[in-house]
């Protein structure tokens, strides 16, 4: 059953060391880092945003009540996208409701722990769509980083 709403702004991406998350690391070998994202930017306000939320919210599993607390939360703002050469793809990080909020009062609606891991599994999944539809439809430049050739073969 497809989620019946619009979907929200792309978010602004800004600089973030993306070593910085807990959720990714990318090598840099001490050399700056060039994440790509003003192109990955404007792909987000070319469609892709809203090409990637068109196929999310047709099997996501969240309800309208979950989605809107998602978007008064203004969740889907958080999300970072970012060129990682290393691993020749777009990461991302999602952003997420944290483990305290029920100390925070993080929002009214919120009830449940099932709520909020199922919101936080859905803004995953989500930024994994996103990455998916950037590297296979906007992306258009290939990899610079070369793997030193004494690597095993693991085949």
């Amino acid at each position: 059953m497809t989620l019946e709403v619009e979907p929200p702004e792309p978010p602004e991406l800004e600089f973030v060391d993306p070593n910085e998350y807990e959720d990714a690391t990318i090598s840099a070998d001490g050399e700056e880092i060039d994440y790509r994202r003003e192109e990955l930017q404007a792909f987000l306000k070319d469609g892709a945003w809203e090409e990637a939320f068109d196929e999310w919210r047709a099997d996501t599993d969240l309800d309208e009540r979950e989605y809107g607390i998602a978007r008064d939360l203004e969740l889907f703002a958080g999300f970072d996208f970012f060129w990682d050469d290393f691993a020749d793809r777009v990461g991302y990080h999602a952003p997420g409701i944290p483990e305290d909020w029920q100390a925070r009062k993080y929002h009214p609606d919120l009830d449940t722990w099932g709520t909020v891991s199922s919101i936080n599994a859905e803004l995953t999944e989500f930024g994994q769509i996103v990455s998916v539809t950037l590297k296979e439809e906007y992306v258009d430049w290939e990899a610079e980083y070369e793997p030193p050739e004494d690597l095993p073969d693991f085949d």
